[in-house]
C-alpha cells in the first residue's frame, strides 16, 4: 500500500511541479526519490541487497539509455530546424502557405504539415523540430499567439495520425509484434476515428485560438527570435525540397533500415538546407552552436522523464497496478483500452504502455476470441491518450526546448487536443467495433 501511495504521489507531484515550471533535471530525481523511499529501493548502489533494485542505477539506466538510442536523431533534427531557419526556407514556405490559404488557416497548414511528415514516418521528435521554424513564421505572418504553437504541432503529430492504421509511427506497429496483425488493422474503423479527431481537434483549437484573440491576445516577438521580414528569402520551391528530401528518405529506407533511417534522412535533409540556399544562409555557424546546444536540453529533459519512469516501473507497486489493470473482467477490448491508457499515464510513453501491456494481454484476450485485428486498433488509439500528460517526454520537449513555453501557458490547449480528443476517439472506436463494423 504504501509503494501505490510513493508510486502515485510521485507522479503527481512529477506532473505540478512540471506545471510549476521547475526544471525537469532537479524534478525528476526529487520525484524518483518518494518512489524509492516508499518502494524498497535502495537509495545507493553500495546500499542494495541481493537483486534489490537501487535509485541511481535505475535513474541513470533509463537516463542514458534514452540518450544513448536517441542523441543523433536529436541533434540531426534540431540542426536540421536551425538549417532551415538560417536560410530563410521556413519563412519562405510560411509566407508561400499564407499567400494561398490566407492568415485565417496558418494553424491548419502547420497541422498539415505536422501530419504529413508523421504519416510519413519521420520520427514525433524530429517533426518538431523540423515544423517549429515554419509555424513561428506562419504564427507570426497570422498574428496568432504562439503560446498555441506547441499545442497545434503536437495535434498534427500524435493524435489523428500516430496511431492510425497504415502509419509507419512505431505506436502502430509494436501490436504487429505481440498480436500477428498488420498495420493497416481495422482501416476502416481507424479511418472515421482519424477524420472524427481530425476535425473535432481542428475545430477545437480554431475556437481556442479565436478566443484568444478576441481577448487581445497576438503574438509577441522575443528577443532570440529570428530574424523576420528578411528581403533574400529563398524560392519557396527550394526551400521545401529539404523537407521533402527528409520525407522521402525516411520513407524509402524506414523498412530497411529502422530508426536508423532517420539519421540518414535529417543528415541529408541537413546537407540539402544548406546547399540548395547557400546563398541565403545567415550565420551558419551560429545556427550549427545553437542546433547543437538546443539538442542537449531536448534530450535532457526527456530522458529525464525516462529515468523517472524507470524508477517507477522498479516499484512493487507498478507491477501490482499492471496485473490489475491488464486483468480487469468484461469486455476485452474495454479492459484492454483501460489497461494500457493506464500504464501509458503512469510511464508517459505511448509505446511503453503497449510494450509493458501487450505480452500480457494479447495472449490473454486472443485467447478468449477477441479479433486480433480490433484489438490492436484499441491498443494502438489507447495507448496515444493519456500518455501526454504533463510529464510525457514529446510534451516537455516540444514546450520547452523547442518552442521555448511554459507549461502554464502552453498546455491547457495541447492536453486538451492531445488527451481528451484521443480519449473521444478512443470512446468512438469501441462504439464502432461494438456495433459491428
Amino acid at each position: 500500500m504504501l509503494s501505490l501511495i510513493g508510486l502515485l504521489g510521485g507522479l503527481a507531484l512529477l506532473i505540478v511541479l512540471t506545471m510549476r515550471g521547475m526544471s525537469l533535471f532537479v524534478a525528476t530525481p526529487l520525484c524518483a526519490l518518494l518512489v524509492a523511499l516508499t518502494s524498497d529501493i535502495a537509495l545507493l548502489p553500495p546500499l542494495a541487497g541481493a537483486e534489490q533494485a537501487d535509485l541511481v542505477t535505475q535513474y541513470m539506466e533509463g537516463f542514458t539509455g534514452f540518450i544513448a538510442a536517441w542523441f543523433f536523431i536529436f541533434l540531426l533534427g534540431s540542426l536540421f530546424g536551425k538549417m532551415m531557419e538560417s536560410s530563410g526556407g521556413a519563412e519562405s514556405v510560411a509566407h508561400w502557405i499564407i499567400n494561398r490559404l490566407g492568415n485565417a488557416r496558418a494553424a491548419l497548414a502547420v497541422v498539415i504539415a505536422c501530419a504529413v511528415l508523421t504519416y510519413g514516418g519521420v520520427s514525433l521528435f524530429v517533426v518538431a523540430f523540423s515544423v517549429y521554424p515554419m509555424a513561428l513564421a506562419l504564427f507570426r505572418d497570422a498574428d496568432l499567439p504562439r503560446r498555441f504553437i506547441p499545442a497545434t504541432m503536437a495535434f498534427g503529430s500524435v493524435t489523428f495520425t500516430m496511431t492510425s492504421a497504415g502509419s509507419p509511427e512505431i505506436q502502430n506497429w509494436i501490436p504487429v509484434e505481440f498480436l500477428g496483425s498488420s498495420p493497416l488493422a481495422a482501416w476502416q474503423a481507424s479511418l472515421i476515428v482519424a477524420i472524427f479527431m481530425a476535425t473535432t481537434g481542428y475545430v477545437w483549437l480554431k475556437w481556442m485560438l479565436d478566443r484568444a484573440m478576441a481577448r487581445g491576445e497576438s503574438f509577441d516577438e522575443r528577443e532570440f527570435d529570428p530574424e523576420s521580414g528578411r528581403g533574400d528569402l529563398p524560392h519557396p520551391a527550394l526551400s521545401a525540397l529539404p523537407l521533402l528530401v527528409v520525407l522521402g528518405v525516411s520513407f524509402t529506407t524506414h523498412d530497411m533500415l529502422g530508426t536508423s533511417a532517420l539519421i540518414i534522412a535529417l543528415l541529408s535533409g541537413c546537407i540539402a538546407a544548406a546547399a540548395i540556399n547557400i546563398n541565403h544562409l545567415h550565420s551558419p555557424g551560429q545556427a550549427l552552436t545553437e542546433g547543437g546546444t538546443g539538442a542537449l536540453i531536448a534530450i535532457g529533459n526527456t530522458a529525464a522523464v525516462v529515468g523517472f519512469g524507470t524508477v517507477a516501473k522498479a516499484a512493487p507497486a507498478f507491477d501490482a497496478a499492471v496485473v490489475w489493470v491488464t486483468g480487469l473482467p468484461g469486455n476485452g477490448l474495454v479492459s484492454a483500452a483501460i489497461a494500457v491508457s493506464a500504464i501509458a499515464a503512469m510511464t508517459g510513453s505511448a509505446s511503453g504502455g503497449q510494450a509493458i501491456a501487450l505480452p500480457i494481454l494479447g495472449p490473454h484476450y486472443i485467447d478468449q476470441g477477441v479479433d486480433p485485428d480490433q484489438l490492436h486498433r484499441v491498443v494502438a488509439i489507447s495507448s496515444g491518450a493519456l500518455d501526454s500528460l504533463p510529464h510525457n517526454g514529446y510534451v516537455v520537449t516540444t514546450i520547452r526546448a523547442i518552442c521555448g513555453e511554459s507549461h502554464a501557458g502552453a498546455y491547457p490547449a495541447m492536453g486538451a487536443l492531445t488527451v481528451l480528443v484521443p480519449v473521444a476517439g478512443l470512446l468512438l472506436c469501441l462504439g464502432l467495433f461494438a456495433i459491428g463494423l
